[in-house]
């Protein structure tokens, strides 16, 4: 009789964005301000043709100078969570397709808050649906393995309590450009952050040829750098339209605030024959 072993392998992908897959979440991110609005909602719709589950809970999270996230169980020199400032409800969802749901959340414990900035994310996950097969046949193999793959899908969103008077500076540096094989544009540079607060805004990168014509070349929104970082890098692909002659003219990079379109900072690269 030959031997059957079930393996169920588990892989989880961590997402650092609204979209996942099916889920679609609104707004990308909760800010409470000064205790002004002790409760926000967020919106939860399922575009998937089947029914599907997600566990909440809060994750906290570190960001490298790359943007990239880590998990951890302590704050960084610098850093508070959110968590346990806040609750929500419900902690599970159940959602058929097209299916919406909100999910609230408040603040709690406020007399306990120190002027600064409290950040924790929330943390959506997936619920896999197991499957696994059984099959009696006989053999004469002595062993034989039947792996079973469940992928695990997760989403955070950022929620930031912010107490007190912002004071937050925002630089650009290191500025370069070149060619990917000769034909795709890059440019890269270093978003530096000073204060007490972390910043989120969009930024755009304009072309300005020698004869003067603006091109808009990059956008990208929702662009963070989270406290306690001080500095995220950043490699940007451009547009690649052959009426940008990016062997000269300049390339000008703009930092706003989403609120108010506030400029955070703008730096400026002279492009230039080599």
């Amino acid at each position: 009789m030959g031997l059957l072993f079930p393996v169920v392998l588990s892989i989880i992908f961590f997402v650092n964005s609204f979209a996942l897959v099916n889920l679609m979440i609104f707004p990308k991110r909760l800010v409470f301000e000064d205790t002004k609005k002790m409760g926000q909602t967020l919106y939860l719709s399922n575009n998937a043709k089947n029914r599907e589950t997600y566990r909440i809970s809060y994750l906290e999270i570190r960001m490298g100078s790359n943007g990239q996230f880590e998990t951890i169980k302590l704050p960084d020199p610098g850093q508070r969570f959110a968590s346990p400032y806040l609750r929500f409800y419900p902690r599970t969802v159940t959602l058929a397709s097209n299916e919406a749901q909100v999910v609230k959340v408040q603040l709690t414990k406020t007399n306990e808050l120190q002027p600064g900035e409290y950040r924790s994310h929330l943390y959506f996950r997936a619920i896999p649906k197991t499957k696994r097969e059984k099959k009696n046949k006989e053999t004469n193999d002595a062993q034989k393995f039947d792996i079973s793959l469940t992928p695990v899908y997760g989403i955070s969103i950022a929620n930031i309590i912010k107490i007190g008077t912002p004071e937050v500076d925002v630089s650009l540096s290191d500025l370069n450009f070149e060619s990917l094989q000769d034909s795709i544009p890059i440019i890269s540079m270093d978003f530096n952050r000073q204060g007490n607060y972390s910043v989120y805004g969009d930024f755009r990168i304009q072309h300005t040829s020698k004869e003067g014509k603006e091109t808009e070349v990059a956008v990208m929104k929702g662009f963070a750098v989270y406290l306690p970082s001080a500095t995220r890098k950043v490699r940007v692909e451009l547009n690649n339209s052959k009426e940008v002659d990016y062997s000269s003219g300049i390339l000008k990079v703009t930092y706003t605030s989403q609120k108010d379109e506030n400029i955070y900072a703008t730096a400026v690269l002279n492009l230039k024959n080599p």
